[in-house]
């Protein structure tokens, strides 16, 4: 049987786009353990004088996470922003609807924000346009971002918070298409209501920029409709639309599975389309980018999420315990949104500690890296800079949902500052390693610095409390580079990055 090979032709000049750094970002809401045990805790032992916990914090630290979204998610439509400001001891416990939780609201806008000050974040708000609207929204952004001289900019001078946060990155509700949304509107009631919460909002901070919101995920039976509608409204007063997607796997098809980053694709290509639609329509100059701001593997969690009782104050919800498969998808997923870096600018792995998220924690004990930890941190590391143009030849397969699914998924970043250039690739062969060959035009005199591998003969295999480093990155892949050519094997269903610098 001749030898799988798959063949890669890269050139300096042919790219697709600068990586926009918020492409890494990602998502702490209000539900189960993300603030409350998570990042939070001032009985731990490691836990700040603000109660923060610095072995999580660590962790977040080493994965240089640009943005975070915050608070929700579906919390938001039901959230009171005033109910998380001023003296602790007077804030309120509220029923949290979209949970079905208490919620102690003992960590709000200041606290969350000194947090994402200490871990060297910036923060993507997200207002309440499920139960509220244009006033509350108006109220937080002077509350936030108004230098003083005004009610809402007093009111945070006197909780202790001279300056104003200059939040840049709001998003006008949250998953406003969904059923199960606390104040679900048609595309018509949402459009109009992001339009004139928007236009109010920039009259109190004209420097802001704001993400609408998209479909809930692409199978829902208003998808399209929905974003031409709603951008008819907003079209000039938006600047990025929303898409979220989480992927399952609740068969044993694994080859299905690896091939679901191909309706990723699709969907982020078909989002293009409808806001070009709408642009030319409009006959605007203007472009509307994408943010993907909720992505990620869920689906472990979904039975005992269904069985929790109500009214907990932060239960463990939605713990997904993520498997070495579920880091090669999380890995996919990561390139799809790399491949389209031209209109995608901005993405929310979520969530970020406990909750569907790459760190886990144990209350009052240790935080550890999941699988999906992984992908997730090199794509941070080593993937900023430009997206270049590939072209590839490559064997495929089929499954009853996708056709001609490439063996090997991959794309490469250009770091000029740096001399450095990273490939990212994937194996879905579920049998067979790969001869991976790449040849690399106006990219003379590099050596390889690494070909990191992520491998495991158990694709169920997890990293937990008890067996943290179960599944981990090793460096011992053969990369090689001879002149222009690179040559690498690459292992049976792995996840690779191979790292080149040029020479002195």
């Amino acid at each position: 049987m001749a030898e799988k090979k798959a063949s890669v032709k890269l050139n300096k000049d042919f790219k697709v786009a600068d990586i926009d750094d918020r492409i890494y970002g990602s998502f702490i809401e209000h539900l189960g353990r993300a603030v409350y045990t998570g990042i939070y805790e001032p009985d731990h032992p490691t836990a700040d004088e603000d109660g923060f916990r610095e072995d999580v914090m660590e962790l977040i630290k080493e994965l240089d996470v640009p943005i975070v979204r915050y608070p929700g998610g579906n919390f938001v439509s039901g959230y009171n922003w005033e109910d998380g400001v001023g003296p602790v001891e007077d804030r309120p416990n509220r029923l949290e609807l979209a949970w079905r939780t208490i919620e102690t609201n003992e960590i709000g806008t200041n606290e969350f924000m000194k947090w994402a000050e200490k871990a060297g974040t910036d923060v993507m708000m997200a207002v309440n346009l499920g139960t509220r609207g244009i006033d509350a929204a108006r109220n937080l952004i002077e509350y936030c971002n108004h230098p003083g001289g005004s009610y809402y900019s007093d009111l945070r001078k006197e909780h202790g918070y001279e300056k104003p946060y200059n939040i840049k990155t709001w998003c006008l509700g949250n998953e406003m298409d969904g059923p199960w949304q606390l104040g679900h509107k048609t595309a018509e009631e949402y459009g109009r209501l992001a339009c004139e919460t928007a236009k109010v909002m920039k009259q109190v901070d004209p420097d802001i920029e704001f993400v609408v919101c998209g479909s809930s995920h692409r199978n829902m039976p208003t998808f399209g409709e929905w974003e031409a509608t709603v951008l008819e409204h907003t079209y000039e007063h938006v600047d990025y639309i929303s898409l979220h997607q989480y992927f399952g796997h609740r068969t044993e098809n694994l080859p299905k599975y690896l091939a679901k980053s191909v309706q990723m694709d699709d969907f982020i290509d078909s989002v293009i389309a409808i806001c070009d639609y709408v642009k030319a329509k409009k006959k605007s100059d203007k472009e509307i980018y994408l943010s993907f701001d909720e992505w990620n593997v869920w689906f472990h969690s979904n039975q005992a999420d269904q069985e929790m009782e109500p009214w907990a104050i932060a239960p463990p919800q939605l713990e997904d315990i993520y498997t070495f498969e579920d880091a090669l998808v999380v890995g996919m997923m990561m390139m799809s949104l790399l491949k389209r870096a031209d209109r995608v600018k901005m993405a929310c792995l979520a969530q970020l500690v406990n909750v569907i998220a790459p760190i886990m924690t144990k209350e009052g004990g240790d935080a550890w890296k999941q699988t999906i930890f992984y992908p997730y941190y090199h794509g941070c590391k080593y993937g900023r800079g430009t997206v270049l143009e590939p072209v590839i030849s490559c064997p495929t397969y089929d499954t009853e949902d996708f056709k001609e699914v490439p063996l090997v998924d991959t794309v490469t970043v250009m770091n000029e500052q740096k001399d450095e250039l990273t490939i990212f690739a994937v194996n879905r062969d579920l049998e067979d390693s790969l001869v991976f060959e790449v040849e690399l035009n106006g990219f003379e005199d590099y050596s390889v610095l690494e070909h990191i591998v992520m491998e495991s003969e158990d694709v169920k295999a997890r990293n937990t409390a008890d067996n943290p480093d179960n599944v981990t990155p090793h460096t011992g892949g053969n990369a090689t580079i001879t002149g222009v050519k690179i040559v690498a094997d690459l292992p049976k269903l792995s996840w690779n990055v191979i790292r080149l610098k040029k020479n002195n």
